[in-house]
C-alpha cells in the first residue's frame, strides 16, 4: 500500500512543513491486551502486574483507572482501592506479537519511525510532502487501521517535534476525571496557540525525562512549573542537575526539541529484574541469578545479538542498591555463561544481607557471527575468580552452541514454556511469559513484607 492511496486529503488541518511529527501510543497496552483475548474482562478493572506484597502494577484499564489504579503503584494499594481487581502476571510473547503487528502498520504509512518500547513509536512524515500527505488526516487513518486490524485504540499527537507530538498523545487519549470517563479526540494537533499554553501552565513532570527524583530536586529550587524553567540561567541549572539534563530542560522550556526521528533505533541495554516475594540470602541468590541469567540469553538469542558486557544489580532490604559489572573480549548469548559472570560478580556482593531485588543485565551488543570467541588469549579481569569465570563462560559459550540451537528450535515450534531448565522450574522461576512485574500471590510468605515501590 502506498501511503497516497489512503493517508493523505486534500487541505485539511496543518501541512508537513508545520506539523512533521507524529507520537502514536496504544492505549492500556498491557491490560488492554488481556482484555482482548479474554472477553469475559470486557467492563472489569483489569491490571497488569505483579499480584504479591512486592508486585507493582505496569498497565491498568480505564475500568481500574476510575478507582484510582495507576501504573507503577503497588499492587497492595491498587487492591485496597480496587477490591475487584483483576491482576495478570504479564504474557511478553504476545505483547511483542501484537507489537510487530503495530509496527507493521505504522510502516505501511512511512519507514521513518522509531519504536519507544512495545506499544508507542515516533513517526517523522516530513518525507512524504510530494505523495500530498497531510498529518491529521494521516493520523486518523493511522488510528482507524489500528482499531480495525488490532481491536485496540491508540492516541496519537501530531506536532512540529517530539516534544509537543508527546504531550499531544496524552491529550488525544481518553482520561478519567472525578472518576467518570472522558473520552479523547483520538488526534491531537498542536497548534502554536496550544504550545504557548503548555509552556505556560504544565508542571515540570509532564516534560520527557523529568522524574519523581528530579521534579523533587526542582521543587526544592522553587521550579514547579516549565514557565519556571524558562527564567533560570543555563549556569545555575547546570549546578543542580549537570549539564545534558540541564541542557535538555531549558530547551524544552523554550518549545525547542532538537531530537529527531531515529529509525531502527536498537536498545542499547536488556535485562532482567525481580523483587521478590521473600527476600533471599546467600545460594538462593545465585540460584536466583541463574534463572535470569536464562532470561536474558533467551532474548539475545531472539535478537541474534551477542553481549559483551554482563552487569547485576543488586537490591537489599535496607533499600541500598548496587551493581557490578564486567566487560569481555568475546560474546556470549549461551545460558551458562552469562551465569558464570554474573556469579563472578555476585562472589563480590555481602549475600548474607536479605536481598529484596535481583537483576542481570547484558550490553555492548554484536550481531550474531561479528565476533568469533577466542579461546587462547587471557582476558583482564578485577581478580582471580573472574578470570576463573571467564575462562569458564568462554569455553560454555562454544560447548553448548548445538544445545542453545536445538533448544530454540523447540521453543520456535511450541513456545517458551515447552522446555525448561531444572533451575527454570522452582520458586525462583521467573521465565519470559510469567510476571515480570513481582511476584504473585501464591508466592508468598507468611512473613512477607508491605509493598514497597520500584
Amino acid at each position: 500500500m502506498k501511503p497516497s492511496d489512503t493517508w493523505n486529503s486534500a487541505s485539511e488541518g496543518p501541512s508537513l512543513a508545520e506539523a512533521p511529527i507524529l507520537h502514536v501510543d496504544l492505549d492500556a497496552f498491557f491490560a488492554s491486551v488481556e482484555v482482548l483475548d479474554d472477553p469475559s474482562l470486557r467492563g472489569r478493572p483489569v491490571a497488569v502486574g505483579g499480584a504479591g506484597a512486592r508486585g507493582v502494577i505496569a498497565s491498568a484499564s480505564y475500568e481500574a483507572r476510575r478507582y484510582g489504579v495507576t501504573s507503577g503503584m503497588p499492587s497492595v494499594t491498587a487492591l485496597r482501592r480496587c477490591s475487584g481487581l483483576v491482576i495478570r502476571p504479564g504474557r511478553f510473547d504476545r505483547y511483542e506479537e501484537l507489537s510487530r503487528q503495530f509496527r507493521g502498520i505504522v510502516e505501511d504509512l512511512t519507514h521513518r519511525y522509531e519504536a519507544i518500547g512495545l506499544d508507542e513509536v515516533f513517526c517523522d512524515l516530513s518525507g512524504l510532502v510530494r505523495l500530498g500527505v497531510r498529518p491529521v488526516p494521516a493520523a486518523r487513518a493511522l488510528r482507524a487501521r489500528v482499531i480495525e486490524e488490532m481491536h485496540l485504540d491508540c492516541g496519537i499527537g501530531v506536532a512540529r517535534n517530539k516534544l509537543f507530538a508527546k504531550l499531544a498523545s496524552r491529550e488525544a487519549k481518553s482520561r478519567v476525571v472525578a472518576g467518570e470517563l472522558v473520552a479523547g479526540p483520538g488526534v491531537f494537533y498542536v497548534d502554536h496557540e496550544t504550545e504557548a499554553r503548555w509552556l505556560a501552565e504544565l508542571p515540570v513532570r509532564a516534560l520527557w525525562g523529568v522524574g519523581p527524583a528530579t521534579a523533587a530536586k526542582l521543587g526544592q529550587l522553587g521550579l514547579t512549573h516549565v514557565r519556571d524553567l524558562a527564567r533560570v540561567s543555563h549556569a545555575d541549572l547546570t549546578a543542580h542537575l549537570g549539564p545534558a539534563l540541564a541542557s535538555t530542560l531549558s530547551s524544552f522550556a523554550r518549545g525547542e526539541d532538537p531530537r529527531e526521528v531515529v529509525a531502527d533505533r536498537r536498545a542499547k541495554s536488556l535485562g532482567h529484574e525481580q523483587t521478590f516475594a521473600r527476600s533471599l540470602v546467600g545460594d538462593e541468590v545465585i540460584a536466583a541469578a541463574r534463572v535470569h541469567a536464562g532470561v536474558v540469553s533467551r532474548a539475545l538469542r531472539e535478537r541474534h545479538q551477542l553481549a559483551r558486557t554482563i552487569s547485576v544489580v543488586v537490591r537489599f532490604d535496607d533499600r541500598e542498591s548496587l551493581s557490578r559489572s564486567q566487560s569481555l573480549a568475546f560474546g556470549v548469548d549461551d545460558d551458562e555463561a552469562i551465569f558464570r559472570i554474573a556469579e563472578a560478580l555476585l562472589a563480590g556482593v555481602d549475600t548474607s544481607r536479605a536481598v529484596r531485588l535481583l537483576g542481570v543485565h547484558a550490553s555492548g551488543f554484536l550481531a550474531r557471527g561479528e565476533s568469533e570467541v577466542q579461546l587462547s588469549f587471557a582476558v583482564a579481569a578485577a581478580d582471580e575468580t573472574r578470570q576463573r569465570a571467564l575462562d569458564e563462560s568462554r569455553a560454555r559459550q562454544v560447548a553448548h552452541a548445538a544445545l542453545r540451537d536445538a533448544v530454540d528450535e523447540v521453543r520456535r515450534r511450541y513456545g517458551n514454556e515447552a522446555v525448561s531448565r531444572a533451575s527454570e522450574l522452582g520458586e525462583l522461576a521467573t521465565q519470559r511469559g510469567r510476571s515480570a512485574f513481582g511476584p504473585g500471590l501464591d508466592a508468598l510468605s507468611d512473613g512477607d513484607e508491605g509493598p514497597d515501590r520500584r
